[in-house]
């Protein structure tokens, strides 16, 4: 099978692109700063260097939230005929804090007390009037970037005099004290791979790695795997990190990545995540491959007439691929329902080059 990685290069795309080569026949590295996306014709063309993108049973796309709108058109142009682990409206909705908030909000998946404020005015408000300190977030951001912590009111209040120059609408969010730790789920499928725990280095609140945190190994209860997985669900991706902090009310989300590194948790937990993708998004894009040739194949037999409903004695002529399971051949299911052999029955076989007879013995 063909596949094809769409990223930026990181080291964490280089890592999930070897392992994929472990599985596939051919994995392409795609850059997607030299993709483009046409628009105005009957459907959507992918161009890659200029030249249109050719067809893969697996896409595997990410990228930061710069490239959330391109990622999402490629992914639409593709997602109906190519198994891809994360739904194209994923790269808006997992790029942008406040919709991830609405989503995680909408599946009742637990999450620290959160405002959205689009002015200076009903910021000053909302903090006038809740305990601190506060975390201010803007909706787009990754490794802790565009993350801000508050002691005071007149903290976050010299925080607004500069958020106001940028006409960006922000966040406010509850802070929960955890001594600048929270815990990452590695999502693959409907499984938590790898779990580790981040702590912030000295004077810093966020414990993200690129922000300086460390991390230590951390086992996971099954209600907090729960969590990771739900929300990775809810936001329609297969693959995912989930950011949680513990509380006195159990495990709450701040954050979802839908395209995490993958260093600081292998290096961590000695746990080989690379792998874990690529052998995911071979076996789902092998599963999703048969799934087509069964829906094709069935369409044909619908289109041919045949069903296994016409008279017993009446030959029906069928056109299909051949399906070979360790070198033996695998008849479809129709043949069975038409033919009405019984396991338990002797037959024989006759055959030659390019010809099989099998009748009742």
């Amino acid at each position: 099978m063909k596949a094809a990685l769409m990223s930026m290069g990181s080291k964490s795309s280089l890592m999930t692109l070897a392992a994929m080569k472990k599985y596939f026949g051919v994995v392409d590295d795609i850059n997607i700063k030299n993709m483009e996306v046409m628009l105005g014709g009957k459907e959507l063309s992918i161009l890659y260097d200029g030249k249109p993108l050719q067809k893969y049973d697996c896409i595997y796309a990410k990228g930061s939230f710069r490239y959330a709108p391109l990622l999402r058109s490629i992914t639409t142009a593709f997602y109906n005929d190519t198994y891809m682990p994360i739904k194209p409206n994923t790269f808006t909705i997992g790029h942008d804090k406040l919709l991830t908030q609405l989503a995680l909000q909408y599946y009742n998946v637990p999450m620290p007390d959160t405002f959205v404020v689009s002015s200076i005015e009903a910021a000053k408000k909302i903090l006038g009037d809740i305990n601190y300190p506060v975390i201010l977030k803007f909706p787009q951001g990754t490794q802790g970037k565009g993350v801000m912590f508050a002691e005071s009111f007149a903290a976050a209040s010299s925080m607004l005099d500069a958020i106001e120059t940028l006409k960006n609408p922000f966040l406010i969010q509850e802070y929960v004290e955890t001594e600048g730790s929270d815990i990452r789920a590695f999502v693959v499928g409907d499984k938590v791979v790898a779990s580790y725990k981040r702590k912030a280095a000295a004077g810093e609140k966020r414990a993200n790695i690129h922000a300086g945190g460390k991390g230590e190994v951390f086992v996971m209860d099954a209600y907090t795997k729960k969590i990771a997985v739900d929300t990775a669900k809810c936001i329609g991706a297969e693959i995912c990190a989930v950011d949680m902090l513990e509380t006195a009310k159990g495990p709450e989300v701040i954050e979802a990545n839908v395209s995490p590194g993958l260093q600081g948790i292998t290096e961590v937990t000695k746990i080989d995540v690379a792998d874990k993708i690529g052998k995911y998004l071979y076996e789902k894009a092998k599963e999703f491959s048969e799934k087509g040739k069964k829906t094709e194949t069935s369409k044909m037999f619908t289109d041919l007439g045949v069903g296994g409903t016409g008279k017993d004695t009446a030959e029906q002529q069928i056109i299909t691929n051949l399906d070979f399971r360790s070198e033996r051949i695998l008849l479809p299911k129709i043949i069975s329902n038409i033919t009405k052999f019984d396991e338990k029955e002797d037959v024989v076989i006759k055959a030659k080059k390019g010809k099989i007879i099998v009748e009742k013995y």
